[in-house]
């Protein structure tokens, strides 16, 4: 496998990328407050979101390098177990109050929609290792 996707490249800086999710929880606030939409429900998305920043900071700090098996499963295990956590989450809360889930799923779809793809350009964008 050639191109792209086999190229070894470093691990990017997570600021940019988080910067942007956390603007779109920004922005949503004057927009929930103008259309008159539950400001729970944007809380519990800037909650959450919140959370999954905290949770990747944490995961950020554990170093990884090549021959420390257990430091790479724990950052790939937590970092997908906090999505799926997070996600259930909001679907507990939109089954208990759709009108309260949903919107915060919404915003919070979005946030990690922008984090996500800024995650990609930054990682796709930078210098292939040698």
């Amino acid at each position: 496998m050639s191109g792209v996707f086999a190229t070894p490249r470093p691990v990017p800086e997570s600021r940019l990328p988080a910067l942007g999710g956390t603007a779109v929880v920004v922005v949503a606030l004057p927009l929930f407050a103008i259309a008159g939409w539950r400001l729970a429900a944007w809380g519990i998305a800037a909650g959450l979101w919140l959370a999954f920043l905290l949770i990747g900071a944490l995961l950020h700090r554990v170093q990884l390098r090549s021959d420390n098996l257990a430091a790479a499963g724990l950052v790939a295990f937590g970092r997908m177990t906090r999505a799926v956590a997070l996600v259930a989450i909001l679907i507990v809360i939109a089954v208990a109050d759709s009108g309260l889930g949903l919107p915060a799923a919404v915003v919070y779809a979005l946030a990690f929609t922008v984090e996500f793809a800024l995650s990609l350009v930054a990682y796709f964008g930078g210098e292939a290792k040698a």
